[in-house]
């Protein structure tokens, strides 16, 4: 039977191309522009193999793989972006993904990936592979980080939620706490970080690579 595969990628232009080149290969059972539309879909669809966009509004790629794989485990995810740097794909493995391929992907190789993530491998860009192990192995440090060590156990899980672009409302649902709870949190992180908005609470976090 044909490999089931799902599209999530918020550039419209670059989706219809790439269902374009995988439907005489796979059944494309569905695509969505956004992460709420692409969570809801993939639960109720549930294809063999989700290619997803890393970077995309309300939480991205990682949100979709959390969101799924919370109540979907069998889903198998393979990131397909135009970063490739070493805290996107670290992220995005950590999430659940099985894979991490750039846009710069040719077709037969992208359709080679796919298979491969449907058979339980994991696929990664040349390259990408040795962040993963340098991460896993422990290779990247993680060296106590004074600033880091000034917040609450729960105000890091705000932090790097934050961080990935999940909107207030979403972090509240994750950590089961209010919205008001989250705003106050967010505040407390920036005054002790001493940092202006979420926009550079993001790149703080992401340079400590602790999204």
């Amino acid at each position: 039977m044909s490999v089931r595969v799902y599209l999530v990628d918020d550039h419209r232009l670059f989706l219809s191309g790439v269902k374009a080149e995988l439907d005489d290969t796979f059944q494309v059972v569905g695509s969505a522009y956004d992460v709420d539309t692409a969570i809801e879909e993939i639960r109720g669809l549930v294809p063999d193999v989700v290619l997803v966009d890393v970077h995309m509004p309300d939480g991205g790629g990682i949100a979709v793989v959390e969101g799924v794989t919370e109540t979907t485990p069998d889903v198998k995810f393979l990131a397909l972006s135009v970063s490739d740097q070493a805290e996107d794909v670290i992220a995005m493995i950590r999430a659940g993904a099985r894979g991490y391929v750039t846009k710069t992907i040719e077709p037969s190789e992208l359709e080679e990936a796919i298979k491969r993530i449907n058979a339980g491998d994991a696929v990664f860009s040349p390259r990408l592979a040795g962040f993963v192990l340098d991460a896993f192995a422990g290779a990247i440090p993680s060296d106590d980080d004074p600033e880091l060590d000034q917040l609450t156990s729960r105000e890091k899980d705000v932090l790097r939620l934050i961080a990935r672009g999940f909107a207030y409302k979403q972090v509240a649902r994750k950590l089961n706490i209010s919205i008001k709870t989250v705003e106050t949190h967010v505040s407390s992180v920036l005054r002790k970080l001493q940092l202006s908005n979420r926009h550079e609470l993001a790149r703080w976090a992401s340079k400590r690579r602790i999204v």
